[in-house]
């Protein structure tokens, strides 16, 4: 990584980051973290090369509802509505590593490390292990006592939305349109169901024929994945060129009308879409990508954490204490 790509991370981590996280938080109360998650993140890789997907998408889903304060991993309670059960959650899955995480974290400090904060550090050991960029993670978040099913179903950026509901909905957020390009290059490893791409591929938005935004050797091979009337939870690459690696493939992808959902595709294929421009800078070159989403990454992570005596830490991510 070059010098002025190391320089302007560290300016991020000092400008961005809310004041009560920090780099450092964890140094004396827990100070070999990064090493008991990093462990269990590679044994969970090596077992599911999805694994780095589905927790960077646990983390996704649990900042844009309420903040990131780990509140999509709680289950049906008492007073508690899971987001678990909200519509853009279906399919979700990764739990199990979080689980297997805080079992491991919890050995060795017990009570001291968030839910919150395990979805932050784990989402960044993924990137790295698979290619990605490392960085520092600001910490220092605790964890929610309720859950917000009502929000996770009106929050949460759906795989059909047109640019112009992508950008509202991460501006609601106070992420920007080089927030929103950069966090989708999160879609360069994992897959995706059939139900959420396969109405572009026979009879898109009413028009009989597919998405005409489709690269037509694209769309055959996502019909053979997909046939009409076929199972709705196949599976399908989100990145065809590299599927378990992060890198920049996914821009190329999209350049080239290779993009797999709707809210892909949309990011290049818009006409006039202020996106277009920095899906070309991403695709022409991967350190400025890897930059920006680290950027963007920490920019997320510190939407509206619960610090100092706000909420828990959890002794169990699935529920309150």
């Amino acid at each position: 990584m070059s010098a002025p790509t190391v320089f302007l991370m560290l300016a991020i981590l000092v400008g961005v980051c809310n004041a009560q996280l920090s780099t450092t938080f964890y140094a004396n109360s827990c100070s070999n973290l990064s090493t008991v998650v990093g462990n269990v993140v590679q044994a969970a890789q090596q077992g599911d090369a999805r694994a780095g997907a589905k927790l960077i998408r646990l983390h996704f889903h649990d900042c844009f509802v309420d903040g990131c304060d780990g509140s999509v991993l709680l289950d049906n309670a008492a007073g508690i509505l899971s987001e678990k059960d909200a519509a853009p959650n279906n399919g979700i899955q990764g739990f199990n590593i979080v689980d297997d995480i805080k079992t491991a974290v919890e050995n060795v400090c017990p009570g001291v490390v968030s839910c919150a904060d395990i979805l932050a550090l784990s989402s960044q050991i993924s990137v790295s292990l698979t290619g990605g960029p490392s960085y520092e993670v600001p910490l220092g978040r605790r964890d929610s006592r309720t859950a917000n099913r009502a929000a996770a179903n009106t929050d949460l950026p759906s795989p059909f939305s047109p640019l112009s509901t992508l950008t509202s909905g991460f501006a609601a957020k106070n992420l920007d349109s080089t927030d929103l390009v950069a966090l989708s290059g999160a879609h360069t490893f994992g897959r995706a169901r059939c139900s959420s791409f396969s109405t572009r591929l026979y009879n898109f938005q009413g028009s009989g024929g597919p998405d005409p935004s489709i690269d037509p050797t694209y769309l055959e091979t996502l019909r053979q994945t997909c046939p009409q009337n076929g199972n709705a939870n196949a599976l399908e690459n989100l990145d065809q060129s590299t599927p378990d690696n992060f890198d920049n493939a996914y821009f190329v992808n999209l350049q080239t009308n290779r993009g797999l959902l709707v809210s892909d595709q949309v990011l290049f294929s818009t006409s006039g879409g202020e996106t277009v421009p920095i899906v070309n800078q991403f695709g022409n070159s991967q350190s400025q990508f890897f930059a920006a989403f680290v950027a963007s990454m920490i920019k997320m992570g510190n939407i509206s954490p619960l610090t100092g005596t706000q909420g828990e830490i959890r002794a169990d991510c699935k529920i309150v204490n």
